[in-house]
This record gives structure tokens, C-alpha cells and sequence, in this order.
């Protein structure tokens, strides 16, 4: 819902930084993995209670994940690294609601399995609609520098974001939060798939 208003505004930004990576010499794959690297190093130091330096690699992690597309267009993208890119994303945004289990599982562990179990509902309808929308060559109008379709909705990247950066800020009401988040993403699973069905009917 926010990511086609706010993608926009850090378009340039990220394109001076990937500049600058590109000068040096740094490939966008090398980008996307230290971008993953930098967030299994915030799920640790969430686990271990450590939230907001654990928020300050969450955001490094997701400015990695905008300076490699922008590495990749200056570069010449390819399918190899948007396929990268999209399978370490969703991995951490997995396992970062798992880091909070670990640091209270009686308090947390139920709410981050259910918010977990949201995000394969927008997750598998956002990547069973780009394969076949790929094969049939469409692209979304607002996101088409997207190695994949992007199928918007109500959570998008931006607000999986805000929502972990609130579950660091006030980690004593995670479950309320990751509860209310995982409204949101079944909210937007069912929407994603009944307008994807009716789009490739």
C-alpha cells in the first residue's frame, strides 16, 4: 500500500549509492547477500534482547535491499540475481518475527508462528501470481523495474518494515503488534488471490 509512494522518494539517494558501489567495483550479488548477512545479525541480537541495535541492522538489511536493485539496473539485471534477492528477503522477514520467539517463547512464541504463517499466504500469492504473469509477459504498471511482478496490497515491504521497527521500539507488545500485522497480511493474501484468479481467468 505505501511502497508506491515511498519508493520514489528513495530512488536517488540509492542510485548515488549504488553509483559509488559500482566505481568500486561491488556486485549487486555481493550487496543482497551482506544485505542478508547484516539481518540474520539483527535476528541475533533481538534474540539476545539487544532491540534497537537490532532495529539499526534491520534498516541497514533494508537499504542493502534497495541499493542492489539500483546495482543491478547500473549493471544489467539479471533473472540470477532477482531470484537472490527475492529468496533472502523472504527468508528474513521469516525469521525476524522468529528472533522475538527466541527471546520470550511463552510470551511471544504463538504470535510470531501465526504472523510467520500469514506471511506464506502473501508470500506464496505473490509468487505464484509473477510466474505466471512472467509467462504472460505483463507488468505492473508502477513497479515494472521489478525483476518480478510486484503484486501490491495491503503489507507490502514498507509496512512489514514499520511493523518490525515497532515490534523493536516496544518489544513488550509484540504479540499485539505481530497479531494485528498478521490480520493485515491475510487481509492481503485473500485479496491477492482472489484478484489474481479473477486477472488469469
Amino acid at each position: 500500500m505505501l511502497d508506491k509512494h515511498l519508493v520514489p522518494l528513495t530512488k536517488s539517494p540509492l542510485q548515488r549509492l549504488a553509483l559509488i558501489l559500482q566505481q568500486s567495483g561491488v556486485s549487486a550479488n555481493q550487496v543482497t547477500v551482506a544485505g542478508f548477512v547484516v539481518g540474520m545479525l539483527a535476528m541475533v541480537l533481538v534474540a539476545n534482547g539487544y532491540f534497537i541495535a537490532g532495529m539499526l541492522l534491520l534498516m541497514c538489511n533494508r537499504i542493502a535491499d534497495g541499493i542492489d536493485g539500483e546495482l543491478a539496473r547500473l549493471t544489467g539485471a539479471t533473472d540470477a540475481g532477482a531470484f537472490l534477492d527475492i529468496c533472502l528477503d523472504f527468508l528474513f522477514y521469516a525469521f525476524f518475527p522468529v528472533a522475538f520467539a527466541i527471546y520470550d517463547p511463552q510470551a511471544n512464541g504463538l504470535a510470531a508462528a501465526i504472523l510467520v504463517a500469514s506471511f506464506i499466504g502473501t508470500g506464496s500469492s505473490f509468487l505464484a501470481f509473477a510466474g505466471f504473469a512472467r509467462s504472460r509477459e505483463k507488468k505492473h504498471p508502477e513497479f515494472a523495474y521489478k525483476g518480478l511482478y510486484y503484486l501490491d496490497g495491503l503489507a507490502e515491504g514498507s509496512e512489514t518494515i514499520i511493523a518490525f521497527i515497532l515490534m523493536c521500539l516496544f518489544p513488550g507488545s509484540f504479540a499485539l503488534i505481530a497479531g494485528v500485522f498478521a490480520v493485515v497480511c491475510v487481509i492481503t493474501a485473500i485479496n491477492r488471490i482472489w484478484s489474481g484468479f479473477k486477472s488469469l481467468s
